[in-house]
């Protein structure tokens, strides 16, 4: 049931705070001049009240359309947490339970083992501990566009193999949140964008917040991505002026203002009555207590003396300098977003970024953490930015990726005997066929990913046409043996690429020759 009237409150600019202004600009001028961000937008929160909000660069750099609070952002994966909130909201309407089977609300849901299958809760589509290997099946979900629905997913996920067995550690997976989404619209009788909006967007005044289909002219202020070309920012996939729903919109695909974000933060660190009718404390514990353990890396341990990281249905948590922590990120291709809460002291931030942005994020985060964790540790943002360019340095120099920038187009007659069309159980479709003088890959769901066949050394890889959407791939060839037909599998060349280019999940089987 709604409630009469909404439970946010809409956020004007804090009081012209000059402490905090003193404290949080340099940190944040700090972060945009060493990493050229395009676009940011940062709000603090300290006892439960926004003390801070700053903005910087432009929705599109160039276009002189500056960064407001008002400036919609893809949050990425901070919509998890929205998606567990909802389905917050129906357990607490006795909707649905946590200890449901999923298969209660999808009849049609199989994982790889039909034991798993049977035994899969509600709750364990949130902790990322399922056994699907880390990003398994996000090809599926990106890059943007594709013609993968959620139905295809639910029927997808009975053909990737685990990398672990069920409940037994962590691996982040995307794919069981939009499961989740399907579930939440199952039991609450409407569509999860319906939901969204009916059960969390409205009852909290977050105005802006935008899922499902919209109109970005009549919505207006809306950041594009952008990717880096050496200090240079270019914009990379800008919205047309309807901006369609989209299959990952439960795992990632929400967009907020930061008013409507710190909104968000706030109902965590200091709800109201009203709120606490929205949600209530017993979903608000579940939620954001651990419910599967994260290996603690050894940075985590050296910066922030952290002993326990955790996953929650939608949260991660860690103590920070002895102080618990409960928090999020989100990454999408030219988008970073964190937010961080600190529960028993209602502190908190959160910001958003339009731009090609790990590490600004990471240096953003630790520097702003440690002003409430450490506030006599004197590591600014220069210390924290060199010391993780060592450290990525080390890591690149362990895992070298090659170089494939002498790599040559492989002519269609060096292919002859493997053209032809193919299709993986999941992924789909796939021709491998001569065009132009060369080879082309190119996945009839997922347009964006094509290219070419290159040939470096002894081995094959594909280039995509666009390069921002994947990284490169191997491409592996296996001959038909047996009666059975060739087939055909992938790896990605930079062993650290993003893992949810999940290449190494997929095994193409040749079903016969190009059209």
């Amino acid at each position: 049931m709604l409630l009469a009237l909404p439970c946010g409150t809409a956020l004007a600019a804090p009081p012209d705070n000059s402490q905090a202004r003193g404290t949080y600009d340099p940190i944040l001028d700090a972060v945009v001049a060493r990493y050229h961000l395009p676009g940011i937008a940062l709000g603090v929160v300290e006892h439960g009240q926004v003390v801070y909000v700053g903005t910087r660069g432009e929705t599109v750099a160039g276009s002189g359309q500056k960064i407001t609070p008002r400036t919609l952002f893809k949050i990425a994966s901070n919509s998890k947490a929205m998606t567990t909130a909802l389905l917050g909201r129906l357990v607490d309407q006795g909707k649905l339970h946590w200890d449901d089977p999923v298969t209660k609300y999808l009849p049609d849901f199989r994982m790889h083992d039909p034991w798993v299958t049977k035994n899969m809760r509600v709750a364990d589509l949130l902790t990322h501990s399922s056994g699907l290997p880390e990003g398994g099946g996000d090809l599926m979900l990106w890059p943007e566009p594709n013609a993968f629905t959620r139905a295809d997913i639910i029927h997808g996920l009975r053909y990737i193999k685990p990398g672990y067995s069920f409940r037994s550690k962590y691996q982040y997976d995307n794919l069981l949140y939009v499961v989740a989404g399907e579930v939440a619209a199952a039991a609450g009788g409407a569509p999860y964008e319906t939901l969204m909006h009916r059960e969390v967007f409205q009852p909290l005044g977050l105005d802006r917040c935008q899922v499902g289909r919209w109109n970005r002219d009549a919505v207006g202020d809306v950041a594009e991505p952008h990717y880096h070309e050496g200090t240079r920012n270019i914009p990379m996939r800008q919205d047309g002026a309807v901006i369609p729903a989209i299959t990952s919109a439960p795992a990632g695909g929400i967009r907020c203002d930061l008013d409507d974000m710190l909104t968000w933060a706030r109902n965590w660190l200091a709800p109201t009555p009203a709120q606490l009718k929205w949600l209530s404390a017993e979903q608000r514990r579940v939620l954001q207590s651990p419910h599967m353990l994260i290996p603690v890396s050894e940075q985590r341990r050296e910066w922030d003396h952290s002993h326990v990281m955790a996953y929650g249905y939608g949260w991660r948590m860690a103590d920070v300098d002895g102080t618990w922590t409960v928090w999020h990120t989100g990454t999408l291709g030219g988008m970073y977003s964190e937010l961080m809460l600190l529960p028993d002291r209602q502190d908190g931030f959160v910001f958003m970024i339009n731009g090609e942005a790990d590490d600004a994020r990471t240096v953003l985060g630790e520097v702003l953490v440690k002003h409430f964790t450490a506030p006599g540790d004197t590591h600014g943002v220069a210390w924290y930015a060199d010391a993780l360019e060592r450290a990525d340095r080390q890591a690149t120099t362990r895992a070298a990726a090659p170089d494939t920038a002498a790599a040559q187009p492989v002519a269609p007659a060096a292919l002859a005997a493997w053209t032809g069309r193919y299709r993986d159980p999941w992924l789909g479709e796939m021709t491998l066929c001569p065009n132009n003088g060369r080879v082309h890959f190119a996945v009839a769901k997922s347009p964006r990913l094509n290219g070419d066949v290159m040939r470096l050394g002894s081995r094959d890889l594909v280039r995509w046409t666009n390069r921002n959407v994947a990284p490169d791939a191997w491409l592996d060839l296996h001959p038909a043996q047996g009666g059975q037909a060739a087939t055909l599998t992938m790896a990605k060349v930079d062993a650290l690429g993003d893992f949810s280019s999940d290449y190494e999940d997929l095994h193409f089987t040749r079903t016969g020759d190009c059209p």
